[in-house]
């Protein structure tokens, strides 16, 4: 497993297209918008490859039993990592299907709240999450303590972008194992990478 360095190109180039996204309001709370966290602008394949990629190097597949995306925008970048490992896919997904051992998530965002549902999670398993992006961290704790609930086990857990110093804090208050490829605040309407 390799440690992300802020001097790959890949990274530079992840970190540059972050600071030029459009923002919005929804309400009082400011969003980027980006092609790996939100679909459009257009997300190129070569960004959601180099952003596999840079994944791939992050963590170590012999430890990994299976991959958890979180729907909608972890979706993409599990299925490419998913591809890459051959390591088998589920989605936490916004709708039931009552299957056998499904856990329902309440979560809680800075602008939404909604249920996230997880299917075919076993007892033991070494499971990765991946997500889009890491706001205030209430959909990925619930997420985290679902795949808990399951009995599984929370091997890694990477997101593309995170919001403030939330991944310290999570780690800190929980001990999973957290990560984030590009952190970043909202300076009223503008993106400022953090270091």
């Amino acid at each position: 497993m390799s440690s992300l360095q802020p001097s790959d190109e890949r990274v530079i180039r992840l970190r540059e297209s972050v600071i030029n996204s459009p923002t919005i309001w929804k309400g009082e709370y400011a969003y980027f918008i980006h092609p790996l966290s939100d679909g459009v602008p257009r997300q190129s394949g070569e960004m959601l490859a180099e952003a596999r990629d840079i994944v791939l190097e992050m963590v170590n597949w012999d430890e990994i039993d299976l991959i958890l995306g979180i729907e909608a925008m972890g979706i993409p970048l599990a299925a490419c990592i998913s591809i890459a490992t051959g390591k088998p896919l589920v989605i936490g997904r916004k709708r039931p299907y009552e299957l056998p051992g499904e856990v329902r998530v309440d979560q809680s965002t800075g602008y939404s709240k909604g249920t996230i549902f997880i299917n075919d999670i076993n007892p033991g398993e070494r499971v990765f999450v991946v997500d889009d992006v890491i706001s205030t961290g209430g959909t990925l704790k619930a997420v985290l303590a679902a795949v808990e609930q399951a009995e599984a086990i929370v091997q890694d857990v990477v997101a593309v972008f995170e919001k403030n110093n939330i991944v310290s804090e999570l780690v800190a208050e929980t001990g999973w194992p957290i990560r984030s490829l590009v952190r970043v605040k909202m300076d009223g309407d503008k993106v400022v990478l953090l270091d």
